[in-house]
């Protein structure tokens, strides 16, 4: 129980009426989930606008509102509080109520369109390898030292937010490495929130669907570094082109890494093998387990972030070059008989370019390189053409399929996908619907030595189709596969 007077301290009030002497046990943004004494924040969502409801979380027993438009009636007994942004308010007031748990932390934010759920699992890997208490936020699953949460948004709403990193301080957290996307930070999902470092891993097309436009896109990611203060660090990669864009305006203290740049933290690539990467990091010479020159970049911010939480050089490169990667992130298994099958989270024209160009740098030439992909439903139509034509460029046969529908018919994402394919590239392409015969194709056209990519669900479990999610797993089905070919 708090007062909300209390909870309301660092929010920047335009209008009161009532007291806020009063006594708030929940505070809630869905009026569904209102109870007696609760303080209910209106906020304007994607889908609905909170404004509308404020009746119904009083009658559900609300004794405070919190809105960024007065609402015209107003009842007795009531207290009214008009802010700017109802968003913002929310995670301040959250991140109060809550007692601020993010200050009893180390917290480190990872943004950027790909690699950030690699960099953020890889710095909970080893910080926990290195004895620490930590937690993690993260698409593929949140955790709080050993024990798994399941993840439902790759950012939480400032609610579960906050009550997950409470919960991490109650288990004697000192670290926590969380993956920030830019649909929470255009929805304020992070504010109230102390980090203590920020990382930026790179920006491609993506997500236009919500952001409408690429500088919108780009000015998302660099507002989470633009918040940072003074105390803290914000470290990016130097080898993406606006990666320094998100400096401009920090005041945090800032880093570079780059494979390519003259930065703070440096790497230089001397073998990449399916059996892993050999680098020069910092002078160093280290193997890792993971593969790609994208992989480079992720250990390399990692590597960096390490060192400016004060951990011993050696130490974690000791370390570091024991790890595996997230799950669905170039993941790989080899058939009895040598066909080698990737399952990749890519969803982005720029990770399937990332993936298969790795493949192309470590492949003999004498192989083929076949790619099952395909594009998620009610997301960014303006990349599916680009995906298809960037697959073709670096493969010998594509087969464009389903990957999560949702509401819209597969056909018709998949007919956005052969429009980008050239005419030179027709001949290599086929549309079969149904992902998991699509895969089943991949290993029939397969011979011994063979390269398949399976790309876009990675570490997901399920297929979103029309509303209903049923189990899918790439992985498992590939396996299977595999299993009937021996």
């Amino acid at each position: 129980m708090a007062t909300l007077k209390d909870i309301l301290y660092h929010v920047s009030l335009e209008q009161v009426i009532g007291s806020t002497d009063v006594a708030i046990i929940a505070v809630q943004f869905d009026s569904r989930k209102v109870t007696d004494q609760s303080l209910f924040v209106a906020v304007k969502g994607t889908l609905s606008d909170g404004h509308d409801f404020i009746d119904k979380a009083i009658d559900l027993g609300a004794n405070s509102i919190v809105c960024d438009v007065m609402p015209t009636h107003l009842k007795d007994g009531i207290t009214y509080i008009k802010v700017k942004d109802s968003a913002k308010a929310l995670g301040i007031i959250t991140a109060n109520f809550y007692q601020n748990p993010s200050k009893d932390l180390k917290l480190v934010g990872v943004t950027g369109t790909n690699g950030k759920t690699t960099v953020a699992t890889l710095l909970f890997k080893l910080f926990r390898e290195l004895g620490y208490k930590a937690g993690l936020i993260s698409t593929v699953e949140n955790q709080i030292n050993d024990v798994i949460i399941p993840s439902t948004h790759t950012t939480p709403d400032p609610i579960a937010l906050n009550l997950l990193l409470g919960d991490m301080v109650a288990k004697g957290c000192e670290y926590c490495f969380m993956e920030v996307s830019s649909h929470a930070i255009a929805q304020a999902r992070i504010e109230g929130l102390n980090f203590t470092g920020g990382i930026f891993t790179n920006i491609t097309h993506d997500h236009l669907d919500f952001h409408k436009t690429f500088d919108n896109y780009i000015k998302a990611k660099k507002a989470f570094f633009d918040g940072l203060n003074r105390s803290a660090f914000a470290l990016t990669n130097a080898d993406d082109k606006n990666g320094m864009v998100m400096l401009q305006n920090t005041a945090a203290h800032k880093k570079t890494y780059g494979l390519k740049s003259m930065t703070d933290f440096k790497a230089k690539i001397i073998e990449n093998q399916f059996s892993g990467l050999h680098l020069d990091i910092d002078g160093e010479d280290v193997y890792f387990k993971l593969v790609g020159s994208f992989n480079a970049s992720n250990l390399l911010a990692v590597y960096g972030t390490a060192l400016l939480l004060d951990q011993d050089k050696t130490k974690v490169l000791t370390v570091l070059s024991k790890l595996s990667g997230a799950e669905g992130r170039f993941d790989y298994l080899i058939s009895p008989n040598r066909i080698i099958a990737i399952v990749d989270y890519a969803h982005t024209p720029d990770a399937i370019e990332n993936v298969l160009t790795t493949v192309d740098n470590i492949r003999t030439k004498t192989e083929q390189v076949i790619t099952v992909v395909g594009c998620g439903g009610d997301r960014d139509k303006t990349k599916r053409p680009i995906m298809a034509q960037t697959a073709c460029d670096w493969s010998d046969k594509v087969i464009l399929t389903s990957d999560n529908p949702r509401s819209e018919e597969p056909e018709a994402i998949i007919k956005d996908m052969q429009a980008g394919v050239s005419p030179v590239n027709l001949k290599k392409v086929i549309s079969i619907t149904d992902r998991k015969e699509a895969i089943k194709t991949a290993c029939h056209l397969a011979k011994p030595g063979d390269i398949i990519l399976v790309a876009g669900k990675g570490h997901e479990k399920y297929q979103d189709i029309k509303g209903v999610k049923t189990d899918f797993d790439d992985k498992k089905i590939l396996m299977e596969c595999f299993n009937q070919l021996s």
